[in-house]
């Protein structure tokens, strides 16, 4: 067999292993999707108070499944065909190696040059396809990055203010910490994957229709709360509106299907953050009053380590280092809770640029 021959063999072999990695690769987001699709599912039905609508999750969820299994045994499929198209890559590129050593002597030096480059090209190839299937099957056992290309490819986070007259001898400035978190989110690495959207004066009526309007992976409301855990809007008069933990808690129960995060940037709203944990993977609050200019350094760093990549845990956390470096104290005042059975170092909300989806 002529080393032409060969060394058109070496390159069917290599598209025929770059179209299994595409098919692998198709497969893997079908999988993703569908699993999505089933949770999304799965925590609907349990929402529902109706067992004519629980009944018909039930079927849709079952017909998921199956539609899962088939894409799962597909992909299986795939790898196996992976690992034989591998396996005759190699032994094309040995018998090419063969072919070509034999003419080696009858070549001349230009001919041996043009021999070498394509003898490195294709080793080339075939050490990209080794490592490829080696991260892949990395990939597929490594739950963190599988959440992490699952993760959407744009964020919002919302802010909501609310500072009603009388509510305090002293205005809070939430014009300066709202420019803040927009600056220190624009200084990060992934500052094009997230959209800081804002909503003020707000009053009751308006969170279900900020929430709704804006769909918000985070929610951040600043402003006032009391100490019997309510937080303090305003109403059609610019006058103090108190509403309780358990009605934001139900509130934000409507829209769990996205909001991941709260951050309840004002006095003694542990009691918020806790309850809202019902629904939401995770919340921070606060445990007593808090200075001005405490919450605002706090929330800008921790939206900057937000936009860098960082868990909500070590967001949090270099937060509360942030207001020692700067001497200001209070760390000890801010709470982050999280749902039963979710860890705030496992929850990353941005995902980073050029990760490949499953």
């Amino acid at each position: 067999m002529s080393v032409t021959t060969r060394q058109h063999s070496v390159e069917r072999l290599t598209k025929t292993q770059a179209d299994l990695q595409e098919d692998a690769s198709q497969q893997r987001k079908k999988i993703a999707a569908l699993t999505k699709a089933i949770g999304d599912l799965e925590r609907s039905s349990v929402r529902t108070t109706s067992a004519s609508t629980r009944a018909s999750k039930a079927r849709r969820i079952e017909a998921k499944n199956k539609e899962l299994s088939r894409a799962e045994e597909k992909l299986a499929d795939i790898k196996v065909k992976q690992a034989k198209s591998l396996g005759l890559l190699n032994q094309a590129i040995r018998n090419l190696d063969r072919a070509e050593e034999g003419v080696q002597k009858k070549q001349d030096t230009e001919d041996d040059r043009r021999r070498d480059r394509q003898l490195k090209h294709a080793r080339e190839l075939t050490r990209a396809a080794r490592e490829q299937a080696r991260l892949y099957a990395e990939m597929a056992n490594s739950p963190l990055v599988i959440d992490l290309a699952r993760l959407p490819t744009r964020i919002t986070v919302l802010y909501l203010a609310a500072d009603p007259i009388g509510s305090s001898p002293i205005r809070l400035r939430l014009d300066e910490e709202h420019r803040l978190i927009a600056e220190r989110i624009r200084a990060s690495d992934y500052r094009e994957a997230i959209e800081f959207a804002s909503w003020w004066a707000t009053r009751p009526g308006d969170l279900l229709q900020a929430l709704n309007e804006h769909k918000p992976h985070i929610l951040h409301v600043s402003g006032h709360g009391t100490a019997q855990h309510e937080l303090v809007l305003q109403d059609a008069n610019a006058q103090s509106k108190l509403v309780r933990k358990e009605d934001i808690a139900v509130t934000l129960a409507t829209v769990s299907d996205h909001v991941r995060l709260v951050v309840f940037n004002s006095c003694f709203s542990e009691g918020q953050a806790e309850a809202v944990t019902q629904h939401i993977d995770a919340a921070i609050g606060l445990n007593a009053a808090i200075g001005d200019e405490a919450a605002r350094v706090f929330a800008g760093q921790f939206y900057s380590s937000i936009g860098f990549g960082h868990s909500v845990q070590v967001a949090f956390d270099q937060a509360l280092v942030q207001l020692r470096l700067e001497g200001i104290g209070e760390d000890e005042k801010f709470e982050l809770h999280a749902r039963d059975g979710v860890n705030p170092a496992d929850i990353v909300l941005v995902r980073p640029l050029g990760l490949p989806a499953l």
